[in-house]
């Protein structure tokens, strides 16, 4: 499609073209927050949770390049990227809708069958369900950042990306802070089924109207198109002989990315157990899980609010972070804010009192706010033009691959470290903080290393 036969956006029309991101954004979030005690409820252990989580890094490695080479040959009559959109957001409501009802939905199977399925099945389907979510969540995701360049004129590019960051941060914040409200203004709990409902519906109705709005024109395969058969070994290589600088920013992300996501997987966890002092549910009778439900459910929701507060400062301070990074470099501003990050981490795992808490993770979205930006910009002074896509893709790799590590390590590590308690058995949940906060200022030291081109040091 010729650059000049494509129209300008409005606003309206950029909130419309934002809004499927906002559903997308808001399950996401809601998956973060839920999944771990909708899983211990199960009989799920802090390593089982952990390994549930590595649907995450697994398909976000493996479907969004899968689905990104799909997209860009797709020639329907509906778009290219349209299909993937709908039908991820489409199949990610089923999963968000059957993940809390796995155990009603594993009993009827039996019932239906005539068979006796084991205590275990239901487990087995909520985990499945959470990786079919991330899957389509990963399915759409992908076509959508390149819904950008098919239908917006080139130079609404930074406006368009900007609107999807606002959609990010502001669907974090009301996927986390719809039932912490409601139960401060109207005294109304929702249930974790509640909310995972609300969260189908925000995704399908939310991108149903982006792809009803946001038109595609019918793409043909070009004639001279190179068919070149995609080497990741000479990708690999290419990426990194760019600059002896690009491989410190790689480990940089690395051990960024271990450290935060230290905190966003099992922070609910720590919310529940640690915060509100409830023992581990995943093996005790239905009628010891009944009298801590009210525990379980207000450090549930004391963790959305933290979320919450998390990404609204990450909204509040993303400009001025970068107007910050432009004056003073961005490799100086990203080390302040990982140790800030770090700081905050190291005082959740002393400090468990619910406004210290909330506080702390306040400063962690400063944190938050520099890793979702500056470390693109300090690699992309080091990239070659033509050659942008391989190498975020390739950079990709320093994002999910951490997170393996964390589901695992991390996991076993916690599952390792039971101690008694009235009721039964806790682990320590805050030791995840400690590691976090240690991988944070390994990676402030390797970002001190790295030469900033544009300061020339």
């Amino acid at each position: 499609m010729a650059e000049n036969e494509l129209k300008r956006f409005t606003t309206a029309k950029f909130l419309s073209f934002a809004l499927g991101f906002f559903g997308l954004q808001f399950a996401w979030q809601m998956r973060i927050i839920l999944s771990g005690p909708v899983t211990e409820d199960l009989g799920a252990s802090p390593f089982i949770f952990g390994l549930i989580w590595l649907a995450g890094p697994f398909t976000g490695m493996v479907v969004q390049p899968l689905i990104g080479a799909l997209s860009d040959k797709t020639t329907s009559i509906f778009g290219r990227r349209r299909p993937y959109l709908l039908g991820g957001a489409l199949l990610s409501a089923i999963a968000l809708w059957a993940l809390p009802n796995s155990e009603y939905i594993t009993n009827c199977f039996g019932s239906l069958v005539r068979i006796h399925l084991p205590e275990w099945s239901a487990l087995l389907f909520a985990a499945a369900m959470i990786w079919i979510l991330d899957a389509c969540v990963n399915i759409a995701q992908g076509p959508y950042r390149a819904l950008v360049p098919d239908v917006v004129p080139q130079e609404q590019h930074s406006i368009a990306n900007s609107y999807i960051s606002l959609a990010i941060g502001l669907g974090s914040v009301v996927a986390a802070g719809t039932a912490p409200f409601l139960k401060w203004a109207f005294n109304y709990q929702m249930s974790i089924n509640a909310q995972f409902i609300m969260a189908a519906l925000a995704f399908s109705l939310g991108m149903l109207w982006t792809c009803i709005v946001i038109k595609e024109k019918r793409f043909l395969p070009r004639q001279d198109e190179n068919h070149e058969k995609f080497d990741f070994i000479k990708s690999l290589r290419d990426f990194f002989a760019f600059s002896p600088e690009v491989g410190k920013i790689c480990w940089m992300q690395f051990f960024t990315w271990i450290g935060n996501m230290c905190m966003m997987i099992y922070f609910t966890q720590y919310c529940v157990h640690t915060v509100f002092g409830v023992p581990d549910l995943s093996e005790v009778s239905e009628i010891v899980k009944a009298s801590y439900d009210a525990a379980v459910l207000a450090g549930t929701n004391f963790s959305s609010i933290c979320f919450a507060i998390f990404n609204l400062v990450c909204f509040i301070v993303a400009i001025p972070i970068g107007i910050l990074s432009v004056k003073f470099g961005n490799k100086k501003v990203h080390i302040i804010s990982m140790l800030s990050m770090a700081f905050a981490f190291l005082g959740m795992a002393f400090f468990t009192n619910v406004k210290i808490v909330a506080i702390l993770m306040a400063l962690s979205g400063i944190g938050w706010a520099s890793i979702c930006a500056l470390p693109f910009a300090m690699l992309s002074q080091y990239i070659k033009p033509g050659t942008e896509g391989s190498v975020m893709g390739i950079f990709n790799i320093f994002i999910a691959g951490p997170q393996v590590f964390v589901c695992t390590l991390v996991s076993w590590i916690i599952n390792k470290c039971d101690f008694s308690v009235i009721g039964g058995v806790n682990y320590h949940w805050e030791y995840t903080f400690l590691i976090g906060a240690l991988c944070l200022v390994i990676a402030a030291l390797i970002a001190s290393r790295v030469k900033d081109k544009a300061e020339g040091v």
